[in-house]
């Protein structure tokens, strides 16, 4: 009961001041909105596949066809114009990667069997200029099989009855082109691939939320922050003597740290939890997925930062050591391990030293829960990693209590 009233205690003294709430919540909320807002392009729906401008001189239905295919590619975004010139200034501007351009007798020359070759203007060293040409040939061979598809079954039509006109055979090829192409959209056998544990809408609508990472990311930053409130409760105890008079009282030195521990948990994890709250109904962040999942993640960063503020409280001297022992962890913490930019975004030695911080570990743990949809046995490994970063935090806060309380 002494650790109890103890935290409640502290709690009592962090959350007097109303600041310290507002300091909790909203800034986290507001960083959060602030970093999603960023992470997806200035707020509306941005199309990451290349632009690609399109001149069509053949007017056919084969170029049509391929215009219609190439507006479904999940690579290029076609930008179809009459105005060649236009099409090339935006080329050399970079505004486009690659101009187009469907020769005059494309259609009638794939029919025949001879298909033609595009005229494609690109840099074929660069990346996006080879998507393009690989997105491109294996289009236009996707239409090319549809259109003999298409001509072997007008040839089967017309043997068992000759068409009445020109324009009634082209309608047929037409339409058996139409049908080839749908069927090799649709084939008989697909392999998708996607995470275990969520449904593929479910999924393919967490990785566009951008909140996914700055949710998370936010909560680690802001965890650490938090501390300062918790950690200058120490250091007055201990400038003003409360700690001396304490230790005159039947309360064990073990007790009033697991008391200033308790305090700190329980703040940082309801901070946590309203967070989570938030981020689950307002930022349609799938949290709720794997409630233990999430669970786990929560309690051990929350027993993380705890035992960090337990260390600064005992290790600062004055308020001013806490603040500078509290912010500056927190800025290198957070932005080596992720908390603003994707750790997959960075270079893979700095991946690895990333995780020396906590944070990197608790954007893993969340990372897998609502990017790549997996369940609890996905956090195992970053809750692991996190309470053995609170052991060690707690052992070295032990470890130094026992001088400045002696």
């Amino acid at each position: 009961m002494k650790i109890i009233d103890l935290a409640l205690k502290d709690l009592s003294q962090i959350l007097r001041d109303w600041k310290a709430a507002v300091f909790l919540l909203v800034s986290p909320i507001i960083f959060t909105l602030f970093f999603g807002f960023v992470f997806s392009g200035g707020g509306g729906e941005s199309d990451p596949r290349l632009p690609v401008g399109l001149v069509d001189r053949d007017q056919t239905s084969l170029s049509a066809a391929l215009l219609d295919l190439l507006d479904d590619s999940t690579v290029i975004r076609v930008e179809a114009g009459d105005d060649l010139a236009a099409l090339e200034r935006k080329l050399a501007k970079e505004d486009l990667a690659a101009l187009v351009v469907i020769p005059a007798g494309y259609g009638a020359a794939m029919q025949d069997g001879a298909p033609l070759t595009l005229d494609v203007t690109a840099d074929p060293a660069s990346n996006a200029g080879m998507s393009v040409q690989n997105e491109l040939q294996g289009t236009a061979q996707r239409l090319s099989n549809a259109s003999r598809a298409a001509q072997l079954s007008v040839e089967v039509l017309e043997e068992q009855q000759p068409f009445a006109s020109s324009a009634a055979r082209e309608q047929a090829f037409a339409q058996a082109l139409e049908d080839a192409i749908a069927t090799w959209q649709k084939p008989p056998v697909t392999l998708s691939m996607r995470s275990s544990a969520l449904p593929a809408a479910e999924g393919e609508a967490q990785l566009t939320n951008s909140y996914a990472h700055s949710s998370p990311g936010m909560m680690a930053q802001f965890a650490i922050a938090g501390l300062i409130g918790a950690a200058e409760v120490i250091v007055r105890e201990r400038k003003t003597r409360a700690l001396q008079r304490l230790l005159t009282t039947s309360i064990s030195r073990a007790s009033i740290l697991a008391g200033h521990y308790l305090s700190m948990f329980i703040m940082i994890f309801a901070q946590f939890a309203l967070l989570i709250a938030f981020g689950q109904v307002f930022l349609g962040l799938n949290y709720a997925h794997d409630w233990l999942a999430t669970l786990m993640m929560a309690l051990s960063m929350a027993a993380a930062a705890a035992g960090m503020g337990l260390l600064i409280g005992v290790m600062a001297k004055t308020e001013e050591q806490v603040i500078m022992f509290t912010l500056i962890p927190m800025f290198i913490l957070s932005g080596l391990g992720g908390a603003w930019v994707p750790l997959e975004v960075m270079p893979e030695t700095v991946q690895k030293v990333a995780h020396v911080s906590p944070v990197a570990w608790m954007m893993d743990g969340f990372q897998n829960i609502l990017v790549r949809g997996l369940d609890w046995r996905a956090a195992l490994l970053p809750a692991g990693a996190l309470m053995a970063f609170a052991l060690g935090f707690t052992l070295l806060s032990i470890l130094r209590f026992r001088t400045v309380s002696e």
